[in-house]
């Protein structure tokens, strides 16, 4: 029977060092595989990434359990029967005893006030994700958090236990699935009560605050993304420095730049219709110039957008007794580009040019668009040869 390593994370989520001593250290590819008698690493699991740090002199840079074992992944080898002085990354662990807890307390109210469940939970390196079985509007999740705060603000003691099969069964907690043997139990008063097998903060006041910063329909349900303490102090420095950079560009008040983004968008609306209409003025008059009854139309037009070679493509259609295809790109990129006629069904040619030039594209019988790559004189050519 395998040595189960002592859990020392569960003694005291305080801890920093230990010491312990090696019980086997195994090569697994470029790294190891070290296990000890006991150890102060959690190891990844139930949505909680694992702890980093050192063993002596040793980085340990990822931590799993299996069959009671933990596991510690190094960069270097330790000696079997070595002792170790080992020490956790202190920032690391804590934001993650942040991030839990203050997503124990989201969930807990959720549920209570919602009915909703937690179904879905991921600590990742930019945020807590938290996927409810549920819709959650603004305004509900906006209360959730004013809710959450309050929680914090109380400093309550987060309370570990583990209760016996006969209080367990006369428990109300919260559980992503059925669970049997001893259960660790984890309650923040008057927010949630939940097995749990991660860290936590002692106090609610050690969570510092809670934001959540985005929500999104997932899965017929809801999922939220929270950041806890330092993170989400962080986030908010961020976005402060965005605000006041977008301030200063739009010469407005941090306050005022909402109305100034309207005002910006408004005048690149109009800017854009009047270039439109400039377009489809220059595009008629070049028409007029076409003799009508030419037989095959081919235009290399520089910077123009997919619904200009469109519009000028259909435009020309009116003079021409074959086809017309207008292009706008260069050799080295390739060409966007649109064909059209009145006269026969372009999807067949369309077909041709792309063949001939490495292409793609499609689209109705009267107009297709795509591009295409080749020197231009070459696609000329194929065009104005089309019979």
């Amino acid at each position: 029977m395998n040595q189960g390593t002592e859990k020392l994370y569960y003694k005291n989520t305080y801890l920093r060092t230990f010491t312990a001593k090696v019980l086997s250290c195994d090569k697994q590819g470029d790294c190891y595989s070290v296990v000890l008698d006991r150890t102060l690493f959690y190891p990844e699991g139930g949505g909680q990434p694992a702890d980093i740090g050192v063993l002596n002199t040793v980085n340990v840079l990822d931590v799993h359990e299996h069959d009671g074992r933990i596991v510690h992944t190094t960069d270097r080898p330790l000696a079997a029967g070595a002792a170790v002085t080992g020490g956790i990354n202190w920032p690391h662990r804590f934001s993650l005893m942040q991030q839990h807890s203050g997503e124990h307390i989201v969930s807990g109210i959720v549920h209570r006030l919602f009915g909703l469940d937690n179904v879905g939970f991921h600590m990742g390196s930019k945020a807590v994700t938290v996927d409810f079985n549920g819709e959650l509007n603004q305004d509900s999740l906006a209360l959730v958090e004013m809710l959450a705060n309050e929680a914090v603000y109380r400093n309550a003691a987060i309370e570990v236990s583990y209760p016996s099969g006969q209080e367990l069964s006369e428990l109300a907690y919260r559980s992503k699935k059925e669970l049997s043997g001893e259960v660790r139990i984890v309650t923040i008063p008057g927010c949630d009560v939940c097995a749990c097998c991660g860290t936590h903060v002692a106090k609610t006041g050690e969570i510092g605050v809670i934001k959540l910063i985005s929500s999104q329909r997932y899965k017929g349900g809801t999922r939220v993304a929270l950041l806890c303490g330092k993170k989400a102090v962080d986030d908010y420095t961020e976005k402060e420095n965005s605000v006041a950079a977008v301030s200063v560009l739009l010469s407005a008040k941090p306050d005022q730049i909402e109305n100034a983004v309207e005002h910006l968008l408004g005048e690149n609306s109009a800017l854009k219709q009047q270039l439109v209409s400039l377009k489809n003025q220059i595009f008629t008059s070049r028409c007029a110039n076409i003799q009508e009854g030419t037989k095959n139309i081919c235009f290399f037009e520089p910077d123009l957008e997919p619904a200009d070679l469109r519009a000028f493509c259909l435009l020309l259609c009116s003079r021409c007794s074959g086809i017309v295809a207008i292009f706008s790109g260069d050799d080295a990129a390739g060409y966007k580009y649109a064909l059209a006629s009145a006269k026969e069904d372009i999807r067949v040619y369309g077909k041709e040019l792309n063949q001939a030039f490495s292409g793609r594209g499609g689209g109705s019988r009267e107009l297709v668009q795509g591009t295409v790559f080749g020197a231009q004189d070459d696609i000329r050519l194929f065009i104005e040869n089309h019979n």
